[in-house]
Order: structure tokens, then C-alpha cells, then sequence
């Protein structure tokens, strides 16, 4: 679903960090712009990886042609480096994927469609913290008592429960063969039986399924409630919800990197500079 208020944050953000991009980037276009020529061995220490590294990321076809010299070495420019410094910081918040789709977008000319494609991973990484939030909430609510509910029961047909959570029957069969749920079940007819503890587990996998939260969390977050061990699954959201967190972080790092290359792609190192305000 297309987020206004945060396409108008990102481009807002976009526009700041062309106001104050690297002071380093620009003395170095200044300085000598694609003149400079690097080693792999050079780009390899900078960027703490293996010259084995670039090449995968050549092979990919992540990076411009490269030239080689008289005895057959790679001669990179500043325009290498500015694509492997994006690979680098895309990939550890977008992952390897999307970050080849964007750079393979801005190599083909089509700069637009690939601040989309981090756009769109932006606005998805806000559902999952929305998501997240609402778990958090929904622990927060759940008192003590509600835990020691295993004397009395009101045992519930799985279309019941399904009406009372707003989930779908599928759905929560689906979580059951996952083992996020194990109902008991009636031992005349074998129906599946949900009782309070089924109905707080449902009600907190849900937005916990939808969201950027692993099969092994919600399993500690549903065995920290089996043990009646309320505060220790809230520290459990507490904990991914951080990792969301650290997750913007980088992203924000990588559409830095992306953004300042799209700059150079679009100007090249000898076109004017284009007006900061």
C-alpha cells in the first residue's frame, strides 16, 4: 500500500543527504574524479573483503566494465568504487537481491525505478514495525492471571475461535502443523478443542506472522506464555522489535550510498555541479 507521509520522509531525507553528501566523495571527484585509479587489492583493504569479492560482484554484472592495463590487471576508477562501497552498505539492510535488482537499474540508466524499489522495502519494513508494535501492545495487555487459566475452560470449535480472532480456519490449522499451537482435541469425535491459552496464542501470532518475525522467535515468544513467564516474552518482542530498529539503520545507510550514486551516474565526475539548494 503506497505510505504518502513516508515516500515524502524519504524524499525529504533524499534531498538533505544531497545537501550534505561526503565531504570526502566530493574532494576526491575534485581532486581527480575517474583519473583515480585503485587496484583490487586497494578497494579490497578498504572495504574489508576479498579481491575474490569484486569480482563475484563484476561477474554479476553489479559494477561498470572494467578496464585492464598492459599486463592484463584490473584498473578500477572512483566510479568502481562508488558502485562497490553501494553494494556493500545495500546489501547488509536490503539484502543481495535487491540490491543487485537497483544497481542493475541504475548501470541500465533507469535511476527512478530504482529508488523505488528501496522506497518500497522502506514502507515494508513500517507495516512489519507497525506489526511489531501491536504485538508488543497486545503482550502488554495480557495479565498475569489470564496465564493460570487451566482449571476452567470454555472449550471452542476452531470456526469459533476462528470468528472470535478474526483469523481464518486455515490459518490456524496452518499454525498448528507448525507446531505454534497444539490444541487438544475431543476424544469422542477428534475435533479440535481451543480453549483461553489457544485464543491468546492465536491472537499474538497473528501479527506476529505477518511481520518480519522468524518461525524461532514466535516459538519462544508462545513457550515463554506456556511457562506462564509473561515478562520474558515481552522482552522477546522488545528484543525484534530492536532488530527492526538496527534494521532501518542500515537501510538508511545503503540509500545513502545508493543515492549518492545515482548523483555521480547521472552528473558524471566532469559535469558541473548541479545547484545544493
Amino acid at each position: 500500500m503506497f505510505d504518502r507521509t513516508l515516500y515524502k520522509r524519504t524524499e525529504d531525507w533524499l534531498n538533505r543527504v544531497r545537501r550534505e553528501r561526503s565531504d570526502e566523495r566530493k574532494k576526491r571527484l575534485a581532486e581527480g574524479g575517474n583519473r583515480l585509479k585503485y587496484r583490487p587489492i586497494d578497494i579490497a583493504r578498504r572495504l574489508g573483503i576479498s579481491t575474490s569479492a569484486l569480482r563475484h560482484y563484476e561477474d554479476w554484472g553489479l559494477v561498470p566494465p572494467v578496464a585492464r592495463g598492459a599486463n592484463g590487471y584490473r584498473i578500477y576508477t572512483e566510479e568502481h568504487l562508488a558502485y562497490f562501497e553501494c553494494v556493500r552498505a545495500m546489501s547488509a539492510g536490503f539484502g543481495m537481491a535487491l540490491t543487485s535488482d537497483a544497481l542493475k537499474r541504475v548501470r541500465s540508466g533507469d535511476f527512478d525505478a530504482a529508488l523505488w524499489i528501496v522506497n518500497d522495502a522502506l514502507s515494508e519494513l513500517q507495516q512489519e514495525k507497525r506489526m511489531a508494535e501491536q504485538t508488543i501492545r497486545a503482550l502488554e495487555t495480557i495479565e498475569p492471571a489470564e496465564l493460570e487459566s487451566k482449571g476452567k475452560r470454555k472449550w471452542m470449535t476452531i470456526g469459533e475461535v476462528s470468528k472470535l480472532t478474526a483469523q481464518p480456519a486455515s490459518a490456524i490449522r496452518h499454525w498448528e502443523k507448525m507446531g505454534l499451537i497444539d490444541p487438544p482435541r475431543n476424544e469422542e469425535n477428534g475435533y479440535r478443542l481451543y480453549g483461553p491459552a489457544e485464543v491468546r496464542h492465536i491472537r499474538i501470532i497473528a501479527p506476529l506472522r505477518t511481520s518480519v518475525w522468524s518461525l524461532e522467535t514466535i516459538q519462544r515468544v508462545v513457550r515463554e506464555l506456556d511457562r506462564n513467564d509473561l515478562e520474558q516474552a515481552r522482552r522477546v518482542a522488545r528484543d525484534a522489535l530492536r532488530y527492526l530498529h538496527d534494521s532501518l539503520r542500515r537501510r538508511i545507510r545503503g540509500i545513502r550510498h545508493l543515492d549518492l550514486l545515482v548523483e555521480l551516474a547521472e552528473g558524471g565526475p566532469a559535469a558541473p555541479r548541479r545547484p545544493t539548494c
